[in-house]
């Protein structure tokens, strides 16, 4: 009887030492959802809503983790276990000094141990911007130039590179597309910004874990995921309606979620209608829009504008629509479904509309983009695996298919010159994240993408309603592939010390058929098959807690794509470029250091300067086709051009960004961006790099508490004078005011803003944001469009 007595209580003793509680350190909270494995990650468990988590599963010898995104991961002894009391304590991380992030290897890390630059913008800061599409979500955080050919648009600049030397994600298919080009895009206006979860932008190189394309930067929007609950069901929303006044926008979003503990769902819906654009009363009178064209009774007439700040005619609509699935049937997978459909209406080109020629009348009638159209089904699953050879497997298969069209017509002529364009993107990867302690980790993959390029020309005559063909704009059938294997590797020296380096070898394959229906081409088909091995090495060291230091080298590349080889179309008045199948890889060799100062966890002050030397620069310049410097293209005698291979470019920089928390509610922050950059000409001459911007920055005041938030902020822009300009800036005098020797130039310019929200109830939030106040007249550099003069924003959202 003595014993069994003693075996029952030795038991119970023993039993009761299985079960621990993880509590914040901090706050004394109970830890739900915590993650607790062995050493190998063969056992696992997680804890409860009342953060209690049995080890019976564990050897006495195990040595666990606890491990949550928003804690330290602590690790102890299973023998060492009973003397802490069965309690478990974990430390929070501070999601202001030291976020995490998912961008850069496609997996969660610690933004502070990475050594290249991230920015980061959540969906509340979102919710507070308020921006009208996703390019002006990029242009209010500071740190990422905007050029505009037209209000549906927005091309971005980072660190002087723009448009396919930039990559763009949506929830990590990379949107980079065959047909991408040089000049200015509007695709980021695809992505829905009431949508989004949240951003992240590398700026710098990201050709190692993204590929072709990813020199200047990468920019990653995650659009909202569906939740679980925790138990039960789940359902929430939100309804927003929103009206601005520069531009009669009229906007309606809605999105739901439901969940159970196993499935979830996400739906979203936003309507955009955008009238024709205001702008400011003060500035240079060259932005003004004196005179448009419109057709009356059959005939292309000039009218006079009777409000010259009307910028006439930029309106249009658009419509964005998300449905997502997630299914998790147990810990270790979780499969999800997603579905973005965006489509715009006819948008205008508005540069293309203020070109005049020399007798004074407009060189078009008509220049607008159809619809922009963009549809991508994305499927993935993810395996937590034992530790052996992966912890995180994602397999992820997408298809994206995108269309466009281009349509013009010169001013008192019948024939309407159309293109259009349909790429059809399939894209296969699957990842590994692999991790040893958190101290090292192993992320490696491959990846597959097939591009296939339709595309078809028309003239249409307005006035017999006949049609016929004409020349397209790239090759139809063409076909751009990537296969590529990428390793990155984090390692952590100590606990001031990480080191990441990472190789990825791509090859590219591209096929272009040409048709010499329209012209007599001296070559039929172009062929590429090309290989890029890319690095980096990077360190990031901090001596105490109060110190960061950051170092990174990379080298980056892009592979030409269809838009390079096969394209035919005009720049600017009087130029055509033609296809040129001869075309080589270009690649970038990057710098970077940074250094981040905290001082009593109040003010932070960071300084990065980088330097990035791109050799064999895809150019367009001077080219002859069957000997003639000059052809006829759409009616006009052009000079011919291609892109091509140039000799070499260099761009360099300073970021600096500062933050004061005078209090809990009250703060002040910005940021003060400086690059320039020199293009090597073939005579030996150096002349100033296109997309090199002005430099640039914003200052804000920001209160916040429980209810009540506001933002006063400033945005600023330097001057580029007529000799700071690309030469082909220089021959665009349309772009620009003009300086007293009648040379085209940008000016700086400033704008003063304020936005405010404030939280009615539990469920209703309002936000008003007045922008530009001293209603200034400019343009961001580059840009064919004035932007808004002074804009009252009003937002009305519901949560539900």
């Amino acid at each position: 009887m003595k014993l069994v007595l003693f075996m029952f209580v030795f038991s119970s003793i023993y039993s009761a030492a299985q079960t621990v509680t993880v509590l914040n350190n901090k706050t004394k909270e109970k830890l739900a959802s915590v993650l607790v494995y062995n050493k190998d990650k063969s056992v696992s468990n997680i804890t409860d809503l009342e953060g209690r988590v049995s080890l019976n599963k564990f050897s006495k010898f195990d040595r666990i983790y606890f491990q949550s995104m928003a804690f330290e991961t602590y690790a102890i002894d299973k023998i060492e276990i009973k003397s802490q009391g069965q309690l478990i304590f974990m430390t929070p991380r501070s999601e202001k000094i030291n976020p995490i992030v998912i961008s850069v290897s496609k997996f969660e890390q610690r933004k502070q141990d990475i050594p290249q630059k991230i920015i980061s913008q959540s969906a509340a800061e979102v919710l507070l911007s308020n921006p009208q599409t996703s390019a002006d979500l990029l242009q209010q955080s500071g740190q990422v130039y905007v050029q505009k050919s037209q209000q549906g648009g927005g091309s971005p600049l980072i660190r002087g590179f723009s448009t396919n030397r930039l990559l763009i994600t949506v929830d990590g298919v990379r949107m980079n597309n065959a047909i991408f080009r040089g000049g200015n895009l509007q695709n980021v206006i695809s992505i829905d910004p009431l949508s989004i979860d949240h951003t992240e932008v590398i700026l710098g190189p990201g050709s190692v874990v993204y590929g072709s394309d990813a020199i200047g930067g990468v920019m990653n929007f995650y659009t909202k995921k569906p939740q679980f609950a925790s138990d039960s069901t789940l359902f929430s929303g939100n309804a927003v309606v929103r009206y601005a006044a520069a531009n009669n926008e009229n906007t309606a979003h809605l999105d739901a979620n439901y969940g159970t503990q196993k499935f979830a769902a996400a739906t979203s819906i936003s309507m955009n209608s955008f009238g024709d654009l205001k702008m400011g009363s003060h500035g240079p009178d060259e932005y003004l829009r004196n005179q448009y064209v419109d057709r009356i009774d059959g005939q292309d007439v000039v009218i006079n504008n009777d409000d010259p700040e009307k910028q006439i005619p930029t309106a249009y609509d658009q419509i964005n629509l998300l449905q997502k699935f997630s299914y998790q049937p147990n810990q270790r997978w979780e499969f999800d479904m997603g579905l973005i459909y965006t489509a715009t209406g006819n948008f205008s080109r508005y540069d293309a509309l203020t070109r005049f020629r020399a007798d004074g009348n407009p060189r078009s009638a008509q220049w607008y983009y159809g619809p922009q159209k963009w549809l991508m089904a994305n499927v993935k699953a993810t395996h937590r695996g034992d530790g052996k050879w992966y912890d995180k497997v994602i397999f992820s298969q997408a298809y994206q298919q995108f269309q466009e069209s281009r349509n013009n017509r010169s001013f008192q002529e019948p024939d309407l010159f159309q293109t259009k364009e349909q790429v059809d993107v399939w894209t296969t990867s699957i990842d590994f994240e692999r991790r040893n302690r958190e101290n090292n980790m192993l992320f490696y993959g491959t990846e597959f993408i097939h591009n296939r390029v339709g595309s078809i020309g028309s003239v249409f005559d307005i006035d017999t309603r006949q049609r016929e063909a004409a020349p397209s704009r790239y090759p139809d059938g063409s076909s751009w592939r990537s296969l590529a294997a990428y390793a990155n590797y984090q390692w952590k020296v100590d606990s001031k010390l990480v080191i990441q380096s990472g190789l990825r070898y791509n090859h590219i394959w591209l096929e272009a058929p040409f048709d010499d229906q329209f012209y007599d081409f001296p070559f039929e088909e172009a062929h590429l098959s090309t290989g890029a091995l890319t690095g980096a090495l990077g360190a990031t060291y901090l001596p105490e807690e109060t110190w960061e230091f950051r170092a990174n080298f990379s080298t980056a590349f892009r592979a030409p794509n269809v838009d390079d080889i096969g394209k035919i179309f005009d720049p600017s008045p009087g130029t055509v470029i033609v296809p040129n199948p001869d075309l080589e890889s270009e690649y970038s060799y990057n710098s970077e250091l940074g250094v981040k100062k905290r001082v009593n966890d109040q003010f932070t002050f960071d300084i990065s300067g980088y330097y990035t030397y791109l050799k064999d620069a895809l150019v367009p310049r001077n080219y002859q086709l069957n000997g003639e410097d000059l052809i006829l293209y759409h009616g006009e005698l052009s000079q011919v051009q291609a892109i091509q291979n140039a000799e070499s470019s260099v761009v360099y920089g300073l970021e600096i960004g500062a933050q004061y928390e005078i209090n809990e509610q009250l703060r002040i922050y910005g940021h003060y961006n400086w690059l320039n950059g020199e293009q090597k000409e073939i005579d030996g001459s150096k002349v100033a790099v296109r997309h090199v911007s002005p430099s640039f920055g914003d200052a804000h005041l920001v209160y916040q508490n429980d209810r009540f938030q506001w933002d006063a902020f400033v945005m600023f822009n330097g001057q580029f004078e007529f000799n700071d300009l690309a030469p082909s800036q220089q021959s665009r005098p349309y772009l620009y005011a003009l300086d007293e020797d009648g040379n085209p130039y940008s000016p700086r310019w400033y704008t003063m803003n304020l936005r405010s929200s404030y939280k009615i109830n539990e469920g209703l939030t309002v936000t008003a944001i007045l922008e530009n106040i001293t209603d200034q007249r400019y343009r961001t550099y580059s840009s064919g469009i004035t932007a808004a003069g002074r804009n009252l924003i009003l937002s009305l959202r519901y949560a539900f």
